[in-house]
């Protein structure tokens, strides 16, 4: 339903010809949306060009060769979720692991997500399992009702490979729930009036008993209205065990609480726009800014150590496990039993070292390494069962580089190949290079460009570039089977620029691009445009752009500040209209991102990037399309639908797409997604190949 707007917005109410729209699930809006979608599939989606192109990407969605990738849950079995041709909604299924080590293992059905829909008459898409540790019996399941980030929880048996009757169980909503022991759970839910943030998030969780109402449970923390979200979890490490309590007050800053047994809670003392970990005696922490504390200043994007219990009794002895320069940055980090391995990217190329903690916890953590991606590909390793043992996964992945998976024991040699995805398309006609543009205001940008062996800088090449640029998020070399089918195999060239936002240079580069600077990210994608176009890869009318959810916004600036620039883009399950993205949907939570538009200092930026109010006549804007799902309940579909309304009625060549089902990835099963891919590569190439 349409949300009231603040006093200070009732005249843009007035101005928007297209508010009738933000009734997400109203016939008429509904209605509309189906009209615009015939006309798009009639357009664009039945050719025997199209069905090619949709088929050969379902058939790498659907392969029986991809890797399963899977999780150790309990002290024997290894679990994935699989979706295929015959388990369209998938299955989740269990093996052991020298079952798993063979071409083709036996799998375990532990819940067919298919016959659950059917016997239930749902749309189910499943979104997860927590399973209680250390006896890994009950798991709660969360599932969701056509894709929506709002889900329901039930508690399900894994000896018995069913739910439990009369378990614990949560209806729809935006749920946070989490384990303290086996008869009670941490529960963060819609309990009402009033109990949910301006973010569509918990506001307040309690503790629950099993076999008392929910109505009864007991309230632990209670947050702010214009926070983003609460939580509240157990660590059930044997020895370890700790309950703790946390508050979201926005995407990048929160606060977190250890909870004793007799509920009080004590504040961990770190700024509050860290990240913090704490995995047995150890707690880790990365700061987003220039940290000072006990004497000494840390870096923004460093990694820190110190003993958990020791920091919690007043001491500040922090060790540096990693710090960052400027072109490395920290990319992730996985703990084993004895040892934690680190994952660096330099130029967003990977490099693992692995660190072991001093055996009385003091002194300097010894180093290794653990060996580097091959070039311009990526590298991860992360451990199986960090309470048990040193083993960890490893996988190697590139844009020509089909996966492989490896297995591992730290100190004990080489890796073992344990698995290979398959080759979907003929990488030996392509090459892999990086280069770097400069930026408006002088920053260097890296890019990375696959294309045909024998190309010809003739400024005639379809080119498809993408980007991301937000929420501190990088993009890293990978394979992608559909991409290979659908750009790479058609002769087209792929570009993915590692814009500002994003993470691919830790905090700063993310930070650069927040709110009054979002711009940068704008300025950045161009510079890789004109770049392209200088050096006679591709011309403004052979190349396109696509991006998504906050790429799709990037999408969304770049037809509207940059036309000039592309032959034709598409925009997916983007944010487009910032004067009211703050009350559509889950975007108040995204205001430390992009600004508040309710302050009128901030709108003053935000209009700068806000393509909904700068779709304006005279742009001689180049074709776009926008894909959506009526059932994201993340960012919506309500922008799409009024970016394509005024872009319609200014009279430029716009085209929509919105699947009934899907969430915020537009799609419920590996067909639709097939199909959302198909429809934006065709569009792409109905109008760059020319």
């Amino acid at each position: 339903m349409t949300s009231s707007l603040p006093p200070q917005q009732h005249q843009q109410q007035d101005e928007d010809e297209n508010l009738w729209l933000e009734d997400i699930d109203g016939e008429k809006q509904l209605a509309w949306a189906r009209a615009q979608n015939a006309i798009t599939v009639q357009a664009y989606a039945q050719s025997p060009a199209f069905e090619a192109l949709q088929q050969g990407i379902l058939e790498v969605l659907d392969s029986d060769e991809r890797i399963p990738m899977v999780r150790k849950i309990g002290p024997r079995f290894f679990y994935n979720f699989w979706r295929d041709k015959e388990n369209p909604k998938g299955i989740w299924r269990r093996t052991t692991l020298d079952e798993y080590r063979k071409p083709r293992p036996e799998w375990e059905t532990v819940l067919d997500i298919d016959a659950l829909a059917a016997a239930d008459g749902e749309n189910w898409v499943w979104h997860g399992a927590d399973c209680l540790e250390p006896d890994y019996r009950r798991c709660l399941i969360s599932l969701s009702r056509g894709g929506a980030d709002a889900d329901v929880v039930r508690e399900f048996d894994l000896e018995a490979k069913q739910f439990v009757e009369g378990g614990f169980s949560l209806p729809e909503a935006k749920n946070h729930v989490g384990w303290k022991d086996i008869d009670h759970l941490y529960v963060a839910t819609d309990f009402g009036p009033g109990s949910m943030t301006s973010s569509s998030y918990p506001r307040i969780v309690k503790e629950w008993r099993r076999g008392t109402p929910l109505e009864g449970a007991v309230t632990v923390y209670e947050g702010l209205h214009e926070d983003m979200s609460v939580s509240a979890w157990r660590d059930n490490t044997p020895g370890f065990e700790r309950d703790f309590v946390s508050r979201q007050m926005d995407f990048y800053e929160s606060e977190t609480w250890l909870r004793g047994t007799d509920g009080k809670l004590v504040k961990i003392d770190v700024p509050d726009d860290s990240n913090t970990d704490i995995t047995r005696e150890w707690m880790l922490v990365e700061p987003r800014e220039d940290w000072t504390v006990g004497g000494a200043t840390y870096r923004s994007g460093s990694l820190l150590a110190a003993k958990f219990d020791d920091y919690m009794a007043g001491r500040r002895e922090l060790t540096v496990l990693f710090e960052p320069d400027d072109t490395t940055a920290l990319d992730d980090y996985s703990w084993t039993r004895n040892h934690l391995v680190l994952n660096v990217m330099h130029d967003v190329v990977n490099q693992l070292e692995v660190l072991t903690p001093p055996a009385d916890g003091k002194g300097p953590w010894k180093r290794e390494s653990l060996g580097g991606a091959p070039e311009l590909s990526t590298i991860a390793a992360g451990g199986i069962d960090e309470d048990e043992n040193d083993d960890y996964f490893l996988t190697v992945s590139g844009f020509l580089q089909p996966t492989t998976l490896y297995i591992g024991t730290i100190g004990q040699g080489e890796p073992q190949v344990i698995k290979d995805s398959p080759s979907f398309f003929d990488a030996s006609r392509h090459r892999v290079s990086q280069h770097f543009a400069t930026s408006k205001d002088g920053t260097r940008v890296p890019y990375f460009e696959i294309a045909p062996k024998d190309l010809k800088a003739d400024g005639t090449n379809p080119t498809l570039q993408y980007a991301y640029g937000g929420f501190e998020i990088p993009l890293q070399p990978a394979y992608s089977g559909s991409i290979g089918r659908a750009w790479l195999d058609q002769g087209g060239v792929y570009v993915v620029a590692n814009i500002r936002g994003g993470g691919e240079y830790g905090p700063r580069w993310h930070q650069a691009a927040l709110q009054e600077n979002r711009l940068r990210t704008c300025e950045d994608f161009a510079a890789v445009s004109e770049d392209l176009i200088a050096r006679g890869i591709t011309s403004p009318a052979h190349l396109g752009a696509m991006g998504g959810s906050n790429g799709g916004l990037l999408m969304g600036n770049m037809l509207t500040l940059y036309p000039h620039l592309y032959g034709a883009i598409v925009s997916e399950v983007a944010l487009l209209d910032m004067r009211r993205y703050t009350n559509l949907s889950a975007g108040a939570s995204w205001i430390a991102e992009y600004g508040d538009p309710d302050q009128p200092e901030e709108w003053e930026f935000i209009r700068t990037f806000s393509p909904y109010e700068n779709a304006k006549p005279g742009l001689a804007c180049p074709p776009v399309l926008f894909t959506t799902s009526t059932r994201d309940d993340r960012v919506g579909p309500v922008h799409a639908r009024k970016m394509h309304a005024r872009m319609k009625a200014l009279g430029y060549d716009s085209s929509f797409y919105e699947n009934l089902e899907g969430g915020h990835s537009a799609a419920t099963d590996n067909k639709e997604s097939a199909f959302m891919d198909a429809l934006g590569y065709a569009y792409l190439w109905r109008h760059l190949r020319n």
